[in-house]
């Protein structure tokens, strides 16, 4: 049953909706003795406890703005979660970002080393397509999803943005430009969330005008939820954000504040914002939740 839009506040809204997506990944991650007891363990440590579930949020969202309800979109909602959870293991290992605290508590490597914490992410990843696959409630619903989410994560998503960011900070490029940084996260931060909005578009059978709304909001949030949390990285407080801070200016990272200064970087993802919210219009009134997403991605402290 799809939780109501009408009268709770976004934050008991969003709350509602983790709580269903967390049963969910509950029921479908795997455990012992059908996988080895350290791998499920560390699956499950990626997993929960989890963060804000925002990528799942939007999916959920996006399904109920197109008249779908919340079992057609879960199974894509759990999908792209468990696709951020492995990035974010990959992401923390030495050889990428080398972090040691993730939500507050040890990365997965440090908690599991980091053999486990590999297999645990490659297994994180085939989960989230064994999930849409088997879960989706069409046939023609599970290849579509499959589809679009593998566009997203793959070579010429979020793979190969990750791939960009790894050569530029290796190649210590003195002038960096702002159009490489948006190329770069387009594809690494935003080409999953941008991917979101269209599996919950395709899970409540959004119509061509429907889909290009969602689109265009899944593209602008997606750059601006990078911006936000770069600036997060440059001045947030590292109780709040369960992360170390400053990090990637001290290790030569390109980031929006490094490139065009905290104030216009905070601008660009206001910009941002009310490009996502313009998009939705043909949506009307049942976008408000998505606006409402929007502008907190923007406005975040963590």
């Amino acid at each position: 049953m799809s939780v109501s839009t009408s009268q709770d506040s976004l934050a008991t809204h969003l709350s509602a909706r983790r709580a269903a997506v967390d049963a969910a990944l509950e029921r479908w991650l795997p455990c012992e003795p059908a996988v080895p007891a350290a791998l499920a363990a560390a699956m499950h440590y990626a997993v929960f406890p989890g963060g804000k579930r925002l990528r799942p949020a939007l999916v959920l969202l996006a399904c109920d703005a197109c008249g779908g309800d919340e079992q057609a979109g879960m199974p894509a909602a759990c999908a792209v979660e468990l696709v951020h959870c492995y990035s974010l293991v990959h992401d923390d290992l030495p050889a990428m970002d080398n972090d040691d605290l993730r939500r507050g508590r040890p990365s997965c490597h440090k908690a599991f080393g980091e053999a486990t914490a590999i297999l645990a992410g490659d297994a994180l990843l085939t989960l989230a397509f064994e999930v849409v696959a088997r879960h989706s409630a069409t046939p023609e619903l599970a290849a579509a999803s499959t589809s679009e989410l593998a566009a997203a994560v793959g070579a010429a998503g979020m793979v190969g943005g990750q791939a960009d960011d790894v050569a530029a900070l290796a190649e210590q490029n003195l002038t960096p430009s702002l159009e490489a940084l948006c190329s770069i996260h387009a594809r690494k931060t935003g080409a999953l969330l941008r991917a979101t909005v269209r599996l919950g578009g395709l899970a409540g059978a959004a119509g061509s005008d429907e889909m290009a709304a969602l689109d265009g909001y899944g593209a602008s949030v997606g750059l601006a939820f990078q911006i936000a949390d770069d600036l997060l990285d440059a001045c947030g407080d590292e109780a709040a954000t369960g992360k170390r801070v400053g990090k990637d200016h001290g290790r030569g990272k390109l980031t929006f504040p490094g490139i065009v200064g905290i104030e216009r970087s905070r601008a660009m993802a206001r910009e941002l914002c009310r490009d996502a919210c313009d998009f939705l219009k043909p949506l009307g009134s049942r976008a408000e939740r998505l606006i409402e997403l929007a502008r907190f991605i923007v406005e975040r402290d963590r």
